[in-house]
């Protein structure tokens, strides 16, 4: 069986399509697999570090501005996606794909368009409540729609064609061991704090963390904390906690880095973690129960992550707080109040496993391979 994925631009669409792959692979030895991402994103990181082969195609994103230059940059763009699927269709020409799954991101449209022109059966798979400009277009083409939630039918066109598969994220988050992953990690018996704002990071809560990092130290350093920077911050944030007195080089309990590869363990290892409120994120987060404080980003269509994290709220496994009244005093009271209270901890950790969503890997392999044998 050959498969083609396409996804990219953040790791919200990359890891789903990784943790797919990886069963996919498992399930069917021999099988071969391509990545077909945009250039100058993660995937050209994540996908080869997980073993697979990408294919990059040149990419201009859309702009939402109504200004001369908004407006030249739109021509562009659409001028590149008419490019990416020339380029798409050669790639499945050669490739010979049975299927082609996509997760979102720019090369999701062009490929899937390509397939489905090509005749190869195709399906999207959409991680939030509410699609996306990828996803609806993307939709119109695709023989199957995949989505988290019940409620996200109502959004398109055939909802004949959608179908309810939950959040897919890699085993690893359901099968870590906390204490080896603790050993691994070599954080000893103090507690461990983990913030992660996105694969690009945001600005705010860069600098949030920051001073966050500062009050840690006039504490004397009570917690060990892991902070992904993200792409965006990583070029100015180390100078900014310079700035603030805090010599992160040389402090055994703050590890800065601009990106957590190994999440699994990490989160595993964690006691409290502190992030937005993307769908991946807070599937991760509940497959390992780990109890949170989630700050969804008010820069995304739909508001779609704070209505993410209410749900997780609702549930009893989540704290929420707007970044509007985000600072790092709050923030820093509300870490201590969750390490103080391992009997809220332990009920937030059981509420949150008890709202994953387990087998979505498991349902989204099966439909490709159902719609793979359509092609035999």
């Amino acid at each position: 069986m050959n498969v083609i994925f396409t996804c990219g631009g953040t790791g919200g669409h990359i890891n789903p399509a990784i943790a797919v792959a990886n069963l996919i692979k498992e399930r069917n030895p021999g099988c071969n697999i391509l990545f077909i991402g945009a250039k100058g994103h993660m995937e050209e990181e994540l996908v080869p570090q997980a073993g697979y082969r990408l294919e990059c195609l040149p990419g201009s994103g859309l702009s939402r501005g109504k200004s001369l230059a908004a407006i030249k940059k739109n021509v562009q763009a659409i001028k590149c996606v008419f490019d990416a699927v020339s380029a798409c269709k050669k790639i499945i020409k050669e490739f010979k794909p049975d299927v082609i799954i996509g997760t979102g991101g720019y090369a999701s449209f062009p490929a899937l368009y390509a397939g489905s022109k090509l005749g190869v059966p195709t399906c999207v798979h959409e991680a939030n409540a509410v699609p996306g400009l990828t996803t609806k277009m993307a939709a119109n083409v695709a023989d199957q729609v995949l989505v988290c939630f019940e409620e996200s039918k109502k959004y398109y066109k055939h909802p004949e064609k959608v179908e309810v598969v939950g959040m897919p994220i890699r085993r690893e988050f359901w099968e870590t061991d906390r204490e080896q992953a603790r050993k691994e990690l070599d954080i000893g018996e103090k507690p461990l704090i983990v913030s992660t704002f996105g694969s690009q990071g945001a600005r705010a809560m860069n600098q949030m963390v920051a001073d966050l990092f500062a009050l840690e130290q006039k504490d004397g350093f009570p917690f060990h904390h892991i902070h992904a920077v993200g792409s965006f911050g990583w070029e100015w944030m180390p100078d900014l906690v310079k700035e603030k007195g805090l010599d992160v080089d040389n402090c055994p309990t703050i590890d800065m880095r601009q990106y957590i590869y190994d999440m699994p363990r990490v989160l595993a290892a964690a006691d409290v973690v502190i992030g937005r409120a993307g769908s991946g994120t807070c599937n991760e987060i509940s497959a390992t129960g780990t109890p949170c404080i989630l700050i969804p980003s008010p820069n995304v269509t739909n508001n779609h992550q704070e209505k993410n994290a209410r749900v997780l709220e609702a549930g009893g496994g989540a704290v929420v707080l707007l970044e509007s009244e985000c600072t790092a005093a709050r923030v820093y009271q509300q870490i201590k109040d969750l390490l103080g209270d391992s009997q809220k901890c332990d009920e937030m950790s059981k509420n949150l496993r008890n709202m994953a969503v387990s087998d979505s890997t498991d349902r989204i392999c099966r439909i490709a391979e159902k719609l793979a044998q359509k092609q035999k």
